[in-house]
């Protein structure tokens, strides 16, 4: 099942569509609430409704007839989980990624946090903040977590997935290089497009099979697989749950590969009118264009 999170009549929806979305689409989905009005509107709820919630989305997509479903034309798509509770960063998860950045390979996972304010649209403009020149682009892997966990062992720790989605970690270089910590370079508005779809575990499979690929323009800047990762999924979420309790909806993003614009000759940075594609096949693609922050384009 692929869940989708949508503005319908000013308000946002859940909702479920039939086929990977890989653009801004002609598709059509269920609007899971007025298909079911005990499922709720809201992701975050729907998602701490465990099995039962998504059993009943389940079925309100098999049973919903053809003509109440609603075509996406036209329609605001949100990041998946509007409102995550956490958003939680690997850094340096790919060995080729270490090496391009110069760095050893870490000896347990890297961890730093995204705000809120980063939660983007899959195909909403990203804003350059006037105080960075240095924006680069990072396709990431991202693992919705379904379940309440504390102190899982790593066999147990898929069990606890909701499901997967593609992420741009976006960020500032320079500001991350000169501020002594990443948080900030990587937490400008809009600076994490999500989505587009939360594609629910069991049709994903094998979190470590995973195709990822960036593409600027028609220029292809990042191409690996998720079996390249430092520390897989499961130990990601074994690690971060001994210090933090994992909750529905918190987005744990796992790392990039090697190719980032930082780490080519000479530096390729994003630049006002660029689009961003970041695509993992299985999951759909993210295609976000470069804005000037100010010009009333903003994140969605």
């Amino acid at each position: 099942m692929q869940l989708i999170s949508f503005i319908r009549d000013g308000r946002i929806r859940s909702g479920a569509v039939s086929e990977t979305l890989s653009g801004p689409s002609r598709l059509q989905a269920v609007d899971l609430n007025d298909a079911d009005p005990r499922i709720p509107a809201d992701m975050r709820q729907l998602l701490r409704g465990g099995e039962e919630a998504l059993e009943l989305a389940r079925r309100a997509v098999a049973e919903t007839p053809a003509q109440r479903w609603l075509s996406l034309h036209g329609t605001q798509l949100l990041a998946p989980v509007p409102d995550p509770g956490k958003i939680i960063c690997i850094g340096l998860n790919y060995r080729d990624h270490a090496a391009e950045a110069g760095l050893d390979i870490p000896a347990e996972p890297v961890v730093f946090a995204k705000f809120g304010n980063t939660v983007n649209g899959p195909y909403s403009p990203v804003p350059l903040p006037r105080a960075s020149e240095q924006i680069d682009y990072e396709a990431e892997l991202g693992v919705v977590v379904g379940q309440t966990c504390r102190g899982v062992n790593e066999a147990e720790a898929l069990g606890y997935v909701a499901g997967y989605l593609a992420v741009n970690d976006v960020s500032a270089r320079d500001v991350q290089s000169r501020n002594g910590q990443w948080v900030l370079g990587k937490s400008p508005d809009g600076f994490a497009p999500m989505g587009p779809a939360l594609v629910t575990a069991e049709e994903v499979g094998d979190p470590q099979q995973l195709d990822l690929r960036t593409r600027v323009g028609d220029e292809v800047l990042q191409s690996s697989n998720t079996r390249e990762m430092i520390f897989p999924v499961a130990a990601l979420i074994s690690f971060l749950s001994e210090f933090v309790t994992l909750e529905p909806g918190d987005v744990i993003a796992t790392g990039t590969p090697a190719g980032v614009g930082g780490a080519q000759t000479p530096p390729r940075w994003l630049r006002a009118g660029e689009t961003v594609r970041v695509e993992i096949p299985r999951l759909g693609a993210l295609a976000n264009v470069m804005v000037p922050a100010g010009d009333g384009s903003g994140a969605g």
